[in-house]
């Protein structure tokens, strides 16, 4: 049965989020990683990016092909290669990803190559790309996205026009309903063609409509929602998770999300809720989930034998990506600053250390959790998490601020500066700190006018004993963790707060039935023990770890000394997720 976080539907009305310029990053693991990929994006040829649509179309193609998952070969057999897989499946992520860049620096020639790309885009629509495609409606989905973000975020005016024309001519290639994977729908063809995400539709035309796109992208998204299978009985309790591919199906809470924020469907919400909470349940350490990418069965041994038996434990990028954004909804819904914590955990230990987007389309796939793993590049070129990564490494903006009438939400302890109105005052809020190097958090306020104005500071769940002075005066009030800390008060520019959160180092155990297997934490960080050998230490021997470096830490086994780093710091070494507890004490 789900947990606590599977609660009553809230009545609150949903924070807001800022918009991508409105947050201003500093240097750091978030803001490197948004420009590696957007630079990577940036210097792709127009024609490669075109090539396999306009191959489809039946029209001259110019250009080097890009090659791997983007590659369009209509020999392709997925039993014998790679190359050919899933032809321009990326292309509307990557057009997302450069218009919220742009948003986010206001760069005119990122903008430029958003608007060219959609223009050159629209010169090959055709229904032969749907028919010759095993995943028209996942394609579909990514292309609607990248038009929707070209209106809002890059201006575009002709975004909504050629979304009209993608949408009359994919139509006819979709299936009548979300259908479940693994279900054939296209009489005729092989295994590969039933892959196909058509229930992930809904967030993405939902959005559509509610930016001005039309009423048919919300007939549209009802008509994608996955509710006999899937939403219904999430929503009455019953776990489905099991044998359920896991990124899709993570994703597709997000369409829930949205159902319940553009309908009112409190069943919706449930469902998102719940399964989150059953989610949550089957998560690694590190916020991971899927190995293998399938969910698995309530009392399952198979997340435990993973351990031993895969290398393929989470798929990152595009896991982080909808596990970001599942728990950036159902924070803005809920305000439970618990959601605020998943996101963090999983961000710091997964897709941050993911190895960077290359330019000849190597691209870091998964995360290892086996007792001897290893950060490995994926075999496939281009697949779909160098979709997934630049939309995620431009949200990181979006992920870190909230607002409503009353104030602003601090979520992410990111060194940034976010800038609003509030009422007829000019409001800044700049964080300045090395968390979760370190556990000293500032943050300063900057006001065009004295303001009155609530700041909620996110108290994670395990920071006991948490700290907070405003312009060095203790705060006397108790701060719960797991939950917004909210300071209501005239605010002038400044004004200092400063957050201790202890970063003491903890065990958390595998799952009940695993208590001897850990992992070693601090604050929100996985502490990787860099070894290929398979650990055996004592409980008070990890709690000793000192540390060794800005990024290292150091603890003593029967064997040894043994090194360890957050998955960020890890670099090529070989390391372990879990160790076993032997003896006692």
């Amino acid at each position: 049965m789900p947990g606590a976080w599977a609660a009553s539907s809230p009545q609150l009305v949903p924070l807001a989020e800022f918009g991508y310029g409105d947050v201003a990053l500093a240097e750091g693991l978030q803001e490197s990683q948004f420009r590696e990929t957007i630079a990577v994006l940036m210097g792709m040829s127009d024609d490669s990016l075109l090539k396999p649509f306009r191959q489809m179309a039946g029209q001259a193609a110019p250009g080097e092909d890009l090659g791997g998952w983007y590659h369009y070969d209509p020999k392709f057999d997925w039993h014998k290669e790679d190359a050919g897989f899933a032809p321009g499946c990326t292309f509307g992520q990557w057009v997302s990803a450069l218009a919220r860049a742009y948003a986010a620096t206001g760069l005119p020639h990122i903008r430029a190559k958003v608007v060219r790309l959609n223009r050159l885009y629209a010169q090959t629509i055709s229904g032969e790309f749907y028919d010759k495609n095993r995943f028209p409606a996942y394609s579909y989905d990514k292309l609607v996205c990248g038009l929707l973000d070209s209106h809002r975020w890059a201006g575009d005016p002709d975004a909504w026009s050629i979304m009209d024309r993608t949408t009359a001519t994919a139509v006819p290639y979709l299936p009548k309903h979300a259908v479940d994977r693994e279900l054939e729908w296209r009489p005729g063809k092989d295994q590969s063609y039933r892959w196909d995400e058509s229930y992930t539709n809904p967030e993405n035309l939902f959005l559509a409509y509610q930016q001005g796109a039309g009423a048919r992208y919300r007939e549209l998204a009802v008509r994608f929602l996955d509710d006999k299978t899937f939403f219904d009985p999430l929503a009455e309790g019953h776990n489905v998770l099991g044998g359920k591919h896991a990124y899709s199906y993570v994703n597709a809470l997000s369409s829930a999300m949205q159902a319940y924020m553009v309908l009112g469907s409190g069943k919706h919400l449930r469902a998102a809720r719940n399964a989150f909470a059953m989610l949550e349940q089957q998560s690694f350490v590190t916020g991971g989930w899927g190995p293998d990418e399938m969910l698995r069965a309530p009392g399952s041994e198979e997340l435990y034998a993973s351990l031993t038996n895969s290398h393929n434990s989470f798929e990152t990028p595009c896991g982080g990506y909808a596990h970001s954004k599942i728990t950036r909804y159902l924070l803005r819904v809920t305000r439970d600053a618990r959601y605020g914590d998943s996101m963090e955990r999983m961000l710091y230990n997964t897709v941050l250390g993911a190895k960077p987007l290359n330019a000849d389309g190597r691209a870091f796939y998964y995360s290892d959790y086996n007792f001897k793993g290893k950060r490995v590049y994926s075999n496939h070129r281009w697949p779909c998490c160098s979709g997934t990564l630049p939309q995620l490494a431009a949200d990181y903006r979006i992920n870190t601020y909230f607002r409503d009438a009353q104030g602003i939400y601090v979520n992410s302890f990111i060194r940034s500066t976010v800038r609003w109105r509030h009422g007829g005052a000019q409001i800044s809020l700049t964080q300045k700190n090395d968390y979760p190097n370190e556990s000293a958090l500032q943050f300063e306020v900057g006001a065009s006018v004295p303001t009155r104005f609530a700041i909620n500071l996110r108290i994670p769940q395990w920071a006991e004993e948490a700290e907070l002075r405003v312009n060095g005066k203790r705060e006397v009030a108790d701060l719960q963790p797991g939950s917004f800390h909210s300071m209501r008060r005239e605010w002038r520019t400044g004004d200092r707060i400063e957050l201790e959160l202890p970063l003491r180092l903890r065990l958390e155990p595998f799952d009940k039935e695993h208590a001897d297997t850990v992992a070693l934490m601090r604050g929100p960080l996985v502490l990787f023990p860099l070894t290929n050998a398979r650990l055996k230490v004592r409980r008070k021997q990890l709690l000793a770890a000192m540390r060794a470096g800005s990024d290292r830490w150091r603890f003593a086994t029967a064997e040894g000394v043994v090194d360890a780093a957050p998955f960020t710091a890890i670099g090529d070494s070989s390391y372990t997720t879990y160790v076993e507890i032997s003896g006692r004490g």
